[in-house]
């Protein structure tokens, strides 16, 4: 503890120079902790695991939602088909196809399914009621909610579709969180598709290891039909149809690297300096009793302590920023919510404390180094 507090009491007595390169790794951390969070938000969307019993049922050939166009009577058909729990038909209307952060997103979905498919779903402000009640309803989700200012009660227009916030909802579903659920009738109406329409089927099926035998025989059902479909899991049907977003969002993982490196070079270059600073006084804490391998872990404490402030600036300035902006990226009416987890901000803290240590290693060897007559004679 008393060397810490030697380390602390080293980079106090040269403020300015502690001040920007604390700043300077707060902005790399800053960085860092923002392209882990877009990394952990596609994971979450993209990454198969052994709870996943969803499929979507879209149009073959079809990617944006404005193009994928399937007849509502294939409702029937689909429940019929063995190993399928539950369907929903969802109309989707969205403000943009390609890769954007502003992504307004509505789901028209039968009021009274949308519960039963979906037990997880929580009204959290506002009522369910409210929303089965009136035709122009709309349940939106906290992160959309968050973003736009809403509250139950209010009414706003996008898409060319004007609702009314009957209630805020949460669930364990990602993409619930960024769109708002409306009517499919008033939403067919007036995103003008016409009635009997959809974009989409969502199919809930028995267990995990039935996905590729339903989607197969789903597709094969509705083969020769005029409106062909092509079924994948949810997770698949991201990964596939989201690949602009995919793409941007793994260019990111550069912007990680470089980070990195530039907080490492940044620590190692100020704790050098500090070293290099302070050679006849390193000699006299040597003659004082201080031991080369306690002059060197001052050191390291030093560039430790660096990393360490500087990581708790940048990555919770990251957390507040991303919880305060609440910014959605999404693509092909898909979207992602990039909200740092506590997970993040954890590996955020141990990579600041990694980065701090690792670069102190050479100006903490550059300390003990040097023989002490020569020190001591340092100008």
């Amino acid at each position: 503890m008393k060397l810490i507090a030697l380390a602390l009491k080293n980079l106090t007595r040269h403020r300015l120079r502690s001040l920007l390169t604390i700043l300077g790794v707060a902005a790399g951390m800053f960085l860092y902790t923002s392209v882990e969070t877009m990394q952990e938000a596609l994971a979450k969307a993209t990454q198969s695991s052994a709870d996943d019993t969803t499929l979507v049922v879209y149009r073959e050939n079809r990617f944006c939602p404005m193009t994928s166009r399937l007849p509502e009577h294939y409702l029937s058909t689909i429940q019929r088909i063995p190993g399928v729990r539950q369907v929903i038909p969802i109309q989707i209307s969205v403000n943009n196809c390609g890769a954007s952060l502003d992504v307004i997103t509505f789901r028209g979905v039968p009021p009274d399914a949308l519960r039963q498919y979906n037990a997880n779903l929580q009204v959290i402000d506002g009522s369910y009621e409210a929303f089965t009640m009136r035709s122009d309803a709309a349940l939106v989700g906290s992160h959309f909610a968050r973003r736009r200012g809403l509250n139950p009660g209010d009414q706003f227009e996008a898409v060319g579709v004007n609702v009314y916030v009957a209630g805020i909802i949460t669930s364990d579903a990602p993409q619930d969180d960024n769109v708002a659920y409306v009517h499919l009738p008033f939403l067919q109406q007036a995103s003008r598709v016409g009635l009997g329409i959809v974009t989409q089927f969502n199919v809930k099926v028995a267990s995990s290891d039935m996905l590729d035998r339903v989607a197969t025989k789903i597709d094969a059902t509705f083969k020769s039909d005029q409106q062909p479909t092509h079924t994948r899991p949810e997770k698949a049907f991201f990964a596939e149809t989201a690949k602009q977003m995919i793409e941007l969002i793994g260019f990111t993982r550069w912007l990680g690297l470089g980070a990195v490196l530039a907080v490492l070079g940044l620590v190692a270059n100020a704790v050098l300096l500090i070293v290099r600073a302070r050679v006849k006084e390193t000699a006299i804490l040597q003659t004082l009793g201080y031991s080369r391998k306690n002059i060197a872990t001052i050191v390291v404490f030093e560039g430790a302590l660096l990393g360490v402030i500087g990581g708790l600036l940048g990555v919770f300035g990251a957390f507040f920023f991303f919880i305060i902006k609440s910014f959605t990226i999404g693509n092909e009416g898909l979207t992602l919510a990039l909200a740092p987890t506590t997970s993040v901000c954890m590996s955020g803290m141990m990579v600041a404390l990694l980065l701090g240590l690792i670069a102190s290693i050479y100006p903490a060897w550059k300390a003990t180094s040097q023989p002490l007559i020569q020190s001591l004679s340092a100008d």
